[in-house]
């Protein structure tokens, strides 16, 4: 008796195999929509100012677009399709020079199988706010 269980299961775990798995292939994500910047305004601000409201308008925002301040992501709020604004803190112009303001559409997470596909993260080609 010893043997023939031993034999169903060697049976049992051969056919359990013999099905096979692999993996799934999944799609890559792919680029996102490329926002575009055409103005900010105001277009600079003296250093030692207060906080202030920076508008960014342009192209290709999507609902959850960030506008980037000297490299960090400020707190955005979407007016329109193509108006963006953000609350510029005062530390943050603090010292005179030139500072880059990007947009970023973020990553999209994929809803196909295994969750491939989605879009990747666009950031705008940077735009000068300057700090007189």
């Amino acid at each position: 008796m010893k043997i023939a269980n031993t034999v169903f299961l060697a049976a049992l775990l051969a056919l359990s195999l013999a099905c096979g798995y692999s993996s799934k292939a999944t799609t890559p994500a792919t680029a996102g929509t490329m926002p575009a910047i055409t103005t900010l305004s105001p277009s600079s601000a003296t250093h030692g100012d207060p906080a202030f409201v920076l508008t960014v308008t342009g192209a290709n925002f999507s609902g959850t677009a960030v506008i980037n301040f000297a490299g960090a992501a400020q707190t955005t709020n979407q007016v329109s399709a193509t108006q963006l604004t953000a609350t510029i803190a005062a530390a943050d112009i603090a010292t005179a020079g030139t500072v880059a303001v990007t947009v970023t559409n973020p990553a999209v997470a994929g809803t196909g199988a295994y969750g491939s596909g989605g879009t990747l993260a666009e950031t705008s080609s940077p735009v000068n706010f300057t700090v007189n």
